[in-house]
Order: structure tokens, then C-alpha cells, then sequence
């Protein structure tokens, strides 16, 4: 069994609830702030954890009291943190977090995270059978030192490049598996893919970005399911009707599932099916990081849908 190894971000979340999310310039009165161990690293070091990969995380800590409690919960999860460090000058990575509805609104205040360099990935030792997870959370030079570093040892790489933003192409050439929103997808395909085009129209724009034709390309649809192109053929993974209740931290923990599962040898459409499943078992609880299902909640729920 390979091991998953995550290099990105560590947040504490900041979450407000609320029956309804402000308009510009308005105040809206809330329920309840709750805070919860996130950033995008961290959720899918902990979903990939909990699903029975051994895991690693790459990433930085501010010298402060969120940082100290972040490291013990990590810790708790039973994830490696021999390569996150607590870096004095700069604060703890931090989310707002706005919950109206199972929606939500995210304001990231990168802190320690913007940190985290090329010497911090230097150290991993990578290997065949091994995953190389990263995300947009954490510089992209480090993103691509990371995942040239993995290349080279002959690790699957998967990239999430979310939060969307523009970035040199030639990073997808490191790629084996891109993961990515709608309106990720939106972004980099050039724009003109709404959440209501049909399966073909994301099939043609996950089609635009691959640099090789046995590179997969997966394109997350919340309740609509998933959308991929895998060994260049059309995948379509229907979504599963859950009584969502906070959607925070479900595309982490589908990176993080489909991370475990290629670890464990599954084939990619298998480990994709296994992520979306996880996924939906994500959304019906509050928070990010703990919000995340155990192995044994996902086979539970896949005996119930057979």
C-alpha cells in the first residue's frame, strides 16, 4: 500500500451560521459562531487519514494559540506532522466562514500558509505506489517543486487548484489527476461553463485542459455528482441525495478519499465512485476537517445502496 502525502494549507475555520447570507453593505443577524479545524491541506490530510492511508502533511503553523490547538488535533487524527512546522512572525492561517442554507461564503487569510517555500518539500521522500496531493492554498512554486519532486520519485500526482486563480499552464504537465469545481473548471477552460450545462459540455471543457490523453481530469458537481474524463473516456458519477446541511470541506474530503483509495491500489474509477460517496457523507455534518467519514461509514453506506 502507497501512502498519501499533502502539501498545502492548515486553517482554523471561523464559521458564522445564519438563515441567510448578507447582501453587500447589509447586516444579518446570526445563530451561532463555531470554530473548526480546516484549511485545504489539512482536510484532506485528515479525510485521507480517516479513510486508513497513511498520511502525511507538508505545510506551516503560526507560533500561536490556533497553531498549537491545529498540531494536537492533527495529531489526534494520526497524520504525520514531521514536516509542519510553527513559524514565529506570522499568524495561523485563517477562514471566515458564512453557513446560510448547506451554502457557503469563504474569506482565507493565508498567514503561516503563504509561508510555505520549496525547503519545506524538499525533505519528502516520495516514492512509486506514493500520492502527491496539493491545492491553491500554499505559493505556487512550492505547488510545483512539490509535484516535480513526486514526478520524478514516479508518485501519482493529483492537483486541486482551488481557490481558482490564473497559473502557468505547464504546472498541469506534472498532473495526473486534476480535481476541480465548476467554477475552477470555468476559469481555466476560458470561461462559458455554467453549473447548468449538461454532462457534455463539462466532458468538452475537462477535454481543453488535458495535456495527455491518459491524464484524468474530474470535475466535482455537488449534488449533481461527478463529471471525468478517465483514460480519455467520458465517466458520469451521479450524486447522492443527502439532507446537506454545511458543504464546507466536501471537496477535500473527495480529494482526499480518491488519495486513499489510488494508495490502496483502486482503479481510478473505482476510487472515484469511493470519493463521491465519502462526499456525500461529508456535507451532512457542520464543519470542515471533522466533518470527514471513516472507512467504515463510506462501506456502510455503499452496502445500503446496493
Amino acid at each position: 500500500m502507497g501512502r498519501v502525502f499533502v502539501a498545502g494549507s492548515i486553517n482554523m475555520d471561523v464559521v458564522a451560521t445564519a438563515d441567510r447570507h448578507p447582501k453587500v453593505g447589509e447586516t444579518v443577524a446570526g445563530n451561532a459562531v463555531l470554530y473548526f479545524p480546516g484549511g485545504k491541506g489539512a482536510n484532506q490530510a485528515v479525510a485521507s487519514a480517516k479513510l486508513g492511508a497513511s498520511t502525511t502533511l507538508i505545510g506551516r503553523l503560526g507560533q500561536d494559540a490556533f497553531g498549537d490547538e491545529l498540531k494536537a488535533f492533527l495529531a489526534t487524527e494520526g497524520i504525520d506532522l514531521s514536516f509542519v512546522r510553527q513559524t514565529a512572525g506570522a499568524h495561523t492561517g485563517t477562514a471566515i466562514i458564512t453557513v446560510a442554507k448547506a451554502d457557503n461564503t469563504i474569506v482565507v487569510i493565508p498567514g503561516a500558509n503563504a509561508l510555505v517555500d520549496a525547503a519545506d518539500v524538499a525533505g519528502v521522500m516520495l516514492g512509486k505506489g506514493d500520492i502527491a496531493v496539493s491545492q491553491f492554498e500554499i505559493p505556487l512554486a512550492t505547488i510545483d517543486a512539490f509535484l516535480e519532486r513526486a514526478r520524478t520519485a514516479g508518485a501519482m500526482t493529483i492537483l486541486n487548484p482551488a481557490p481558482a486563480l490564473t497559473f502557468d499552464r505547464k504546472l498541469l504537465d506534472l498532473v495526473d489527476a486534476l480535481v476541480l469545481n465548476e467554477t475552477e473548471l470555468g476559469l481555466l477552460a476560458g470561461g462559458g461553463v455554467r453549473e447548468s450545462a449538461d454532462d457534455a459540455r463539462f466532458i468538452d471543457a475537462a477535454r481543453s485542459l488535458q495535456t495527455s490523453p491518459d491524464q484524468t481530469i474530474c470535475v466535482t458537481l455537488g449534488q449533481r455528482g461527478v463529471v471525468a474524463l478517465v483514460g480519455g473516456a467520458p465517466l458520469i458519477i451521479p450524486g447522492r441525495m443527502v439532507a446537506a446541511i454545511d458543504t464546507t470541506g466536501a471537496g477535500d474530503c473527495f480529494v482526499g478519499a480518491l488519495a486513499a483509495q489510488l494508495a490502496d491500489g483502486a482503479a481510478m474509477r473505482d476510487a472515484l465512485e469511493y470519493a463521491n460517496a465519502a462526499a456525500s457523507i461529508c456535507v451532512q455534518r457542520m464543519g470542515a476537517a471533522p466533518s470527514m467519514p471513516t472507512a467504515e461509514e463510506v462501506e456502510a453506506l455503499s452496502k445500503r445502496a446496493l
